[in-house]
């Protein structure tokens, strides 16, 4: 078996003709030529009052895909095709881990509380919202033969929010209460939207009754609780490893090289246990920030946090211009095209119970959350409430891929050889085992079963949403900011931005300025402050979180590692010869 195999790859390379090749390399420089253009825009439009460059990456993806549709007479609107594999397995690790990475931790994790109950509990409020209205809704209008796990699984990929736009407006050291909210919310979100979809597609739920409402439920739980479980491990056992090897003494690249396979492992583990792999690394980011960060040289914290942010911003706009190149495929729209009025009907309709759905949780969830906090400034006023609702409102490349994953499992999709770009494929026979490896993988409909149009609206209106969203309510976001948040004095009494560790690089060199460990200011103790834990755990929050920093420091910060607890080395070895070697050659 493994010998037929073999010869299959033989024959699969072998179908690879010299003009495909040369396909291949000049779709690729014609991509990469395109997201250097994105960033050059993205610089210039930077100050723009409209736009920002996730809208500059899907402006000029939709005119590349026109152009490329000019040129082919309409047969094609892609560079590359998409593939929720290609986003899931190697664009959404980046930029999640370097969310984790990069955010103030205590400024999380003193309102976590309320980023849970937006994120987790607002996200199952907005599901249910939206699962049901498309449920008596969709039936009336005959879009096509769906069934209740499709109408399950539009209210999961249409809970998926992209809070990207409004968060390249918003300064977590201006607005760090407002911000940490709006990003927390985000991450716990696209988290619990992915373990809604995949809880909904392992169960049967033609015949929903209580016991498979329970095993639902226990496993939702389950995937939310072994995931971030994982994640923690998987940065403490970085943290370890470098703690006790040191690598720094002879080299950093080995540092910076075991950071990012440990955090990429940790994403593909979870994949691999069918867990949620965007709580796993973004909680790997966290544990790698607090305590792996600090095992390692000057040298490599500075290389890994501009490495780890690099990977996400050129994640992201890859995503973006993809997405608006992707969008005017026309095999997507030939199932649709006779009955144009119904497809504008279904994308208005999702449009409206995600504004719905939005609302429903937001400014309850808001009252409920200022019940527990005493201090005034703590509260969340009715604009910046308003302000997360319409960070919200905006979705992304992850409702996309949700919604591809969605219709392929059903068939409607399948991936066929022809135009197939870097895929090579083994399978025995029709056993669950096959080996693959892929990295673009051209997904189309099929002849035989791409006519079923409930499919195809999916599709179809899962992009007009996505583009309307980010485009309509993108460009709207800045002057709305500017009209809901016209000044930050207000905030001038809110609790101030701690320095996150990964992106201050000063602070510990620094005599003056506030110590993120002790609360204080150029040596002066800092007033107490009421955080959002509050009168919810009857015992201030800041309390807990003394607990813990006692616990860090006697148990964990030990083995771990951790500020203070590692020597401090600004340059390895082999980055002295290094310098040394560039002064001879000077």
């Amino acid at each position: 078996m493994v010998t037929g195999s073999s010869s299959m790859m033989t024959t699969g390379l072998g179908m690879f003709s010299s003009s495909d090749h040369t396909s291949v390399i000049v779709s690729l420089n014609l991509f990469v030529a395109l997201l250097c253009m994105c960033i050059v825009a993205g610089h210039y439009l930077e100050k723009n009052r409209w736009m920002n460059e996730s809208i500059t990456a899907l402006a000029i993806g939709l005119c590349t895909g026109v152009i490329i549709l000019l040129t082919t007479e309409g047969r094609s609107s892609r560079l590359l095709v998409f593939s929720e594999d290609l986003f899931f397995i190697y664009l959404l690790p980046p930029i999640i881990f370097n969310a984790g990475f990069q955010v103030k931790k205590k400024q999380f994790f003193r309102n976590f509380m309320t980023i849970v109950l937006f994120g987790a509990v607002g996200t199952l409020i907005s599901f249910a919202i939206i699962s049901f209205g498309a449920i008596h809704i969709f039936k009336k209008m005959r879009i096509g033969s769906l069934e209740i796990g499709d109408y399950l699984a539009i209210g999961a990929i249409f809970s998926a929010t992209d809070s990207v736009c409004t968060l390249q407006v918003l300064n977590q050291d201006e607005t760090p209460l407002l911000y940490s909210l709006v990003f927390g919310e985000g991450v716990v979100n696209d988290a619990t939207s992915v373990v809604l979809f995949n809880a909904i597609q392992s169960f049967d739920l033609s015949h929903i009754n209580s016991s498979i409402a329970f095993q639902f439920t226990g496993n939702f739980f389950y995937l939310f609780i072994s995931s971030t479980m994982l994640g923690v491990l998987a940065g403490l056992l970085s943290a370890y490893i470098i703690k006790k090897l040191y690598f720094g003494r002879h080299s950093t690249d080995r540092e910076v090289a075991l950071m990012i396979l440990m955090a990429y492992l940790s994403y593909m583990l979870a994949e691999l246990f069918y867990l949620s792999a965007i709580l796993t690394v973004f909680f790997c980011g966290i544990v790698m920030s607090h305590y792996t960060w600090h095992n390692v040289t000057e040298s490599s914290r500075v290389t890994t946090k501009h490495a780890f942010a690099t990977l996400s911003f050129v994640a992201e706009i890859f995503i973006f211009l993809y997405v608006g190149m992707d969008a005017l495929d026309i095999e997507k729209w030939q199932i649709v095209k006779n009955s144009p009025g119904k497809s504008i009907g279904v994308s208005s309709i999702l449009l409206g119970l995600v504004l719905t759905g939005r609302a429903a949780f937001v400014f309850p969830l808001s009252v409920l959350s200022n019940l527990t906090k005493k201090s005034k400034n703590q509260q969340i006023t009715f604009n910046q409430q308003v302000t997360i609702w319409w960070a919200g409102l905006m979705r992304g490349a992850v409702s996309m891929a949700l919604a591809y994953n969605q219709v392929q499992g059903k068939g409607s999709l399948v991936r066929l050889p022809r135009y197939t770009i870097l895929v090579f494929s083994l399978e025995n026979e029709r056993n669950s085992c096959s080996w693959m490896s892929h990295i673009f993988i051209h997904m189309q409909f099929s002849r035989s079963e791409a006519k079923l149009r409930g499919n195809a609206f999916m599709i179809t209106s899962t992009i007009t949403v996505v583009l309307f969203s980010t485009v309509v309510f993108g460009l709207l976001t800045k002057p709305l900011m500017r009209l809901l948040l016209p000044s930050q004095k207000h905030l001038a009494g809110t609790t101030p931005s701690e320095p996150s560790t990964p992106k201050s690089l000063t602070w510990p060199l620094l005599e003056g300025g506030r110590d993120p460990e002790t609360d204080q200011i150029d040596g002066k103790p800092n007033v107490p402050r009421q955080t959002s834990f509050g009168m919810l755990l009857s015992t201030p929050s800041y309390t807990v979180h003394s607990y813990w920093r006692k616990f860090d420091d006697a148990f964990m910060r030990p083995v771990f590692g951790g500020r203070g607890f590692m020597p401090y080395i600004p340059i390895s070895p082999s980055d002295q010869n290094d310098d040394q070697w560039s002064l001879t050659r000077q």
